[in-house]
Order: C-alpha cells, then sequence, then structure tokens
C-alpha cells in the first residue's frame, strides 16, 4: 500500500518506527491571489470558487457530508475534491484534527486557530507578503510545532495543507533555492500548465530582484541568471523569498515541521507544496541555525502525483536531496480504477490528483490500522454517496 520513492532505507525506517502508532492530523489553510489567474488551477472551475476552496474543503473535513455547509465544496470540472479521501480516513479511525487559518479571505466556518498571518499577494509582483508578517509566522509555527508534539507523545503528525495555486507558488520557492524545478512540479490539470505557471514565476522572481537588489540583502548577491535559475541559491534568504513569491501556509508548515521533527514524527502530506516546504525547511534551518531533525521528516503523497507523466516528482525530490539532508518520498499506492464512481474514476484520468493531506492520510490508515485498498475505497465511496 505504500511504495517508497527516494530514500528508500530511510524511508523504510520512518514506517517501521511509526507502524501502529495513533496520528494526529493538521491542516494548514491558506490563500494566494496567484490562485486567481484563469486557468492556473483546476481546483474550482473559476476564480471565484477558487476564493472558498480552502473554507469548503476545511468545513468538509470538520463535518463531513451530512452538514449544511455554510461553504459548500466548489464545482470542478471533474473529479471530486481530494478531502472526501482524508474525511473517509479521520473519521472512520477517529484521527484528532487540528485546523490552523495561516491567511485566509474568509474565515472558515469550522474551529480553527488563527496564526495571524494574511493572504498573498499574486507573486507575479514579487512582493506576496510583507516581510514581518513572514517572520510573525515563522516564529508562531515554531511554537504551535512544540504544542502539537507534545500531543503526539513520540508518535507522529500528519500535515496537510490546502492552498489553490499553490504548486505555482512551490515553482517559486524552489527555483528561488536555486533547485531547477521547471517542467516538473504537478497540478490539478491532467496536463500540467508549466509554461503558464513558469511565466508567472519569473516575472515575480525578476521583480524580487529589482526590489532588492544585491546591496539590500545580506545573504542576497546577483548570480549570472541562467534560464530556469534567476538567482543564486546559497545567498538567498528564505524569509525574503517568501516573502516575495510564496504563500503563507509554507512558511507556517516548514516552522511546524522544523519544531515537531526535534521529538516526533512529520509526515508532510503532499506532492510539490510538500517537497517545496522541506526545501524551505533546509534553507531556514541552515540560514537561521534552527535544530531540527531531518530523518523524522518524509514527504507523502498520493501515486497520482507520484507518478504524474506530466510532472517529474520523483526527479524534483532527487534535485531537493542532492544538497544533503535527504527526504524519503513515498506515496500510497490508492487506486480508484474500479470504483463505481466517475467522480473517483477521474483521478485515474489526471484530474484533481491530491490535496488537503489525502495522500498522507491514506498512508496513515495503513500504518496506524493496516487499511488496504478495499477498505479505503469503501469508505471514500462511502463518502460520495453521502454527499449524493
Amino acid at each position: 500500500m505504500i511504495r517508497i520513492y527516494t530514500e528508500i532505507e530511510q524511508g523504510k525506517e520512518w514506517i517501521a518506527q511509526h507502524r501502529g502508532c495513533p496520528p494526529l492530523f493538521a491542516c494548514v489553510l491558506g490563500f494566494t491571489e496567484t490562485g486567481l489567474i484563469p486557468g492556473i488551477s483546476a481546483a474550482g472551475r473559476t476564480s471565484e470558487d477558487r476564493k472558498f476552496t480552502a473554507v469548503a474543503d476545511a468545513e468538509f473535513l470538520y463535518y463531513g457530508a451530512e452538514h449544511k455547509p455554510k461553504y459548500p465544496l466548489p464545482p470542478l470540472s471533474a473529479g471530486a475534491s481530494p478531502v472526501l479521501i482524508s474525511r473517509a480516513v479521520v473519521e472512520a479511525l477517529h484521527i484528532p484534527v487540528y485546523f490552523f487559518n495561516a491567511g485566509l479571505p474568509y474565515p472558515p466556518n469550522i474551529p480553527v486557530i488563527d496564526l495571524g498571518g494574511a493572504s498573498a499577494k499574486c507573486l507575479s509582483h514579487g512582493n506576496a507578503l510583507k516581510l514581518s508578517t513572514v517572520e510573525h509566522l515563522l516564529e508562531v509555527g515554531l511554537l504551535w510545532g512544540e504544542r502539537l508534539a507534545a500531543k503526539v507523545q513520540g508518535s507522529y503528525v500528519v500535515l496537510g495543507e490546502c492552498v489553490v495555486g499553490g504548486t505555482t507558488t512551490a515553482l517559486a520557492i524552489l527555483l528561488g533555492l536555486g533547485i531547477n524545478a521547471a517542467g516538473k512540479v504537478n497540478s490539478s490539470h491532467p496536463v500540467c500548465n508549466h509554461t503558464q505557471k513558469l511565466a508567472v514565476v519569473q516575472a515575480g522572481l525578476e521583480k524580487m530582484k529589482e526590489r532588492w537588489g544585491g546591496k539590500a540583502l545580506g545573504r542576497f548577491r546577483e548570480s549570472t541568471p541562467s534560464p530556469h535559475l534567476p538567482i543564486s541559491p546559497s545567498h538567498v534568504d528564505p524569509l525574503q523569498l517568501v516573502a516575495a513569491v510564496g504563500d503563507p501556509m509554507q512558511i507556517s508548515t516548514a516552522a511546524m515541521a522544523i519544531a515537531l521533527s526535534r521529538s516526533c514524527g512529520v509526515l508532510l502530506a503532499g506532492g510539490t507544496q510538500m517537497l517545496a516546504v522541506y526545501a524551505l525547511m533546509k534553507a531556514i534551518t541552515m540560514t537561521y541555525a534552527l535544530p531540527w531533525r531531518s530523518q523524522q521528516v518524509v514527504v507523502g503523497t498520493t501515486r497520482w502525483v507520484a507518478e504524474d507523466p506530466t510532472g517529474s516528482t520523483v526527479e524534483l525530490a532527487q534535485l531537493i536531496n542532492c544538497s544533503g539532508s535527504p527526504v524519503p518520498l513515498l506515496a500510497t499506492e490508492l487506486t480508484f480504477s474500479n470504483s463505481r464512481y466517475p467522480q473517483l474514476q477521474a483521478y485515474e484520468q489526471g484530474f484533481v490528483k491530491e490535496g488537503m493531506g489525502a495522500g498522507g492520510a491514506v498512508i496513515a490508515a495503513h500504518l496506524y490500522q493496516n487499511w488496504q485498498q478495499n477498505q479505503l475505497l469503501s469508505a471514500i465511496e462511502t463518502q460520495i454517496e453521502r454527499m449524493l
């Protein structure tokens, strides 16, 4: 049920250490106006729909299908929200869930911990967040990481996210850190819109260079730019990079995971976005000399992301691992090919793929209660039945 794609021995050790342990699930919600660019994301049919994706998914994860939502799940061009997968697992296995608002345009209609962040502007301006907001989210994220670690007593935390447009901000962070991620990220589209993403990101990174310049940053210096590496990786301050082209989920999740890793396991539940969070963790701990235990952290996603023929997730993980502190990339082998619902079969055609910690939730179900394909499919289809 779980396949390890990179750092196989380290991944096996992590799995063995956490098998049978009761997990805790935390979901960090954020927003970037990048997600409103026409065609950038399929997580909501229109730009207006996408403003509500995170709050709608959170409400469904908290209450389930029977609840009459304030924010209904947005219509998709195909498929069903991955929150159905996460909800099926946390409901059946009684996994405690914590929600964090890192920066949303609308407050979710559920109990949520407000981190005091803000929604990000479109990254193309190179001025997505105030640096003071990013610094605040780092501090409060470290604090909440410690608090969550105290609740799991040496088990592990599944850290999920919901940010529409987040694979584009992930691309910006990865390129800004000097990782050649162009053409390798995923998206909610069946064929990834690499050209559109890269154009938006390059515009933002160019604006960042204009704004900060070589002299303004202690750790930032101009380098000879190659087409996809606009900045020299060793001299970028990671907090200024997030402020320029990132989103509030990235810094909050990175900070939580750094603190969690000191005393428990961390399953970063996502694909491209969580690989970017991991790269950010490496940069932050190095730049600010923060203690962490990288071997406590894995990235866990779905097979639809790990084996997406229009991205290169495994290669991306290998590139991030090149510079020390490597991370295992895991994926659940869950399949919907024999589902009776077209909304789930759409995943096999490349729609949706991942979100709301879905892949991590499935990995946790297998580790905690040894759930297999038939149990998972049955629980997920039950969610659809109730919804219909």
